[in-house]
């Protein structure tokens, strides 16, 4: 597989030659951006059940949602990033919150489907529908925004789209616009479906939406190559009319094509070539704290040793920080230990925990002694927590515990997490709505969602969680925030390592880099001079 790879990576100077009876439709150099990842999405709807990360990138470029967020220049320059808080129309041309604060009624502008056909109220009841009754992963996004039954999706007319509130809840609008609440077009799905309400094993290899740009050709494990949408109408029509997204497994392949000019864009380098690339100036690489995000070791809190919480909080206190902030994210990242014993109203914030092998100890022997354990980490992630893998393997050792590491396939990581009966896992997860309160519900809530690793159940977090979710004002929110912070920092069911940097390496004629909390690429700003 990696010959094969290898030889892909060497044509990739010459990907642009006009083929067949495209003739001189066929997009120029100048209209093509060639970007190089570890790997790309196993399916093309995600919505579906099981779709991996870079799924998301499909649903971001290719369909369109109500709403998306307002984008804000990076400090320091270097691209945008988004605004949380501000809100613009994708598919809505307008949108008016009722008086009671109890409904949103959006105004459909004049958009098509790839097919052709005029998107409606009915495709985006349908596909609000499905988001919320499909399971998995994306029926939990919608219920984190309250968006949780087909009866609050009501079509008023072909272009007027009403949304009811169960609840009043500041997460909902802006859960319209992360990647999940995406709009089909629903007669094509349905035609196509095979009896299935949701289509779901169609809409896998098929992508029926309105965004800017389409699927031409999907290679799973090879490339994806897309072209834009001439007719969209959703925003500024994109400059470059062809992307080739192609996935090279090895890191050092991808850094040697950005280096020759031979790659546009490449995303997921280990943050040591990131770093090396940043210092030779050749390239331009723009890195965003990622919001909402951290790199953490969870512990399993059901089955297994860590159901104490003495030696959830002794791998917490022999944790080597700055080691694996320097070793797996050379610096691209802030540590999160040593924090104060009073927490602020933020998150990522440091843990009161740092490295104490003696208190480490100690812990361990009151709790029984040493014992075996398995450290389980998506090989997709493998540049970062490989060595974050060894450097704690070799920490929990000096304390009694044997730690065997296992690689997960990416493919398969979501499957792995979802079993709920692995010891330790390592995984980087952000929500992709910045409030502390929506972090903790997808990983330490009782809803127990794919993303609560640690199978932590604790009624009492719970209340919390959900009591500054709807808190009435900023004082109340406050302390329903600084009271469930101290209360995961006793209970640990996951240990808080670093707040990552997402990096992305551009050429120097690579202009409109877009940061999305999906951390996919949204080809519909880039430019290329």
């Amino acid at each position: 597989m990696i010959t094969r790879r290898t030889a892909i990576a060497a044509g990739l100077a010459a990907p642009f030659v006009a083929q067949g009876k495209l003739g001189a439709q066929t997009p120029s150099r100048a209209e093509t951006l060639l970007l190089v990842q570890e790997y790309g999405p196993n399916s093309l709807d995600m919505q579906g059940i099981g779709s991996s990360q870079p799924v998301n990138g499909v649903a971001l470029n290719c369909y369109d949602r109500l709403l998306r967020f307002k984008p804000v220049p990076i400090p320091g320059g270097g691209g945008n990033t988004i605004a949380m808080g501000e809100l613009e129309g994708e598919l809505a041309e307008s949108w008016q919150v009722a008086s009671d604060g109890m409904s949103c009624t959006f105004k459909l502008r004049d958009a098509a489907f790839h097919s052709g056909r005029k998107v409606t109220a009915a495709d985006v009841k349908w596909s609000l529908d499905r988001a919320c009754t499909i399971g998995g992963f994306a029926t939990t996004q919608m219920n984190a925004g309250s968006l949780e039954k087909p009866e609050q999706f009501v079509v008023v007319d072909e272009k007027t789209f009403r949304v009811d509130f169960v609840r009043k809840d500041k997460m909902t609008l802006p859960n319209l616009a992360v990647t999940i609440p995406f709009v089909f077009d629903s007669e094509l799905a349905i035609k196509n479906g095979g009896g299935d309400p949701h289509a779901k094993e169609w809409l896998k290899n098929n992508v029926v939406g309105s965004g800017a740009y389409k699927v031409e050709s999907w290679k799973p494990g090879v490339e994806t190559i897309y072209v834009r949408n001439d007719a969209w109408t959703s925003g500024k029509l994109p400059q470059l009319r062809r992307i080739i997204a192609r996935d090279i497994a090895s890191p050092s392949t991808r850094r040697a094509l950005m280096e020759r000019g031979d790659a546009d864009v490449s995303y997921g380098l280990p943050p040591k070539d990131f770093k090396d690339l940043l210092d030779a100036g050749k390239v331009n690489v723009v890195g965003v704290p990622i919001p909402n995000g951290v790199w953490g070791c969870y512990l399993n809190t059901q089955v297994g040793p860590f159901k104490d919480v003495r030696l959830r909080q002794a791998v917490a206190w022999v944790m080597p920080y700055e080691k694996l902030l320097q070793a797996s994210l050379f610096g691209r990242g802030v540590d999160m230990s040593g924090g104060a014993e009073t927490p602020k109203v933020a998150w990522p914030q440091p843990f009161p925990y740092t490295s104490n092998v003696a208190k480490a100890k100690a812990l361990v022997d009151a709790a029984g002694g040493g014992f075996s354990t398995t450290l389980y980490f998506d090989a997709g992630n493998a540049t970062v927590a490989e060595p974050m893998a060894v450097l704690i393997k070799e920490a929990l050792g000096a304390i009694g515990i044997t730690v065997e590491i296992n690689k997960v396939p990416g493919a398969n990581f979501r499957t792995e997490i979802a079993k709920k009966t692995n010891p330790m896992v390592l995984n980087r997860f952000a929500g992709w709505l910045d409030y502390p309160d929506y972090y903790l519900f997808w990983t330490m809530h009782g809803n127990n969602s794919i993303f609560n690793i640690a199978a932590y159940q604790n009624p009492e977090l719970d209340k919390l969680i959900d009591a500054a979710r709807f808190a009435p004002d900023k004082a109340a929110y406050d302390a329903n925030v600084v009271d469930f912070i101290k209360l995961v920092n006793r209970e640990v069911p996951m240990v808080p390592i670093a707040q990552p940097t997402h990096d992305v390496a551009l050429q120097k004629a690579i202009g409109g880099y877009q940061f999305q909390p999906c951390r996919e690429p949204d080809f519909r700003y880039l430019t290329k001079g």
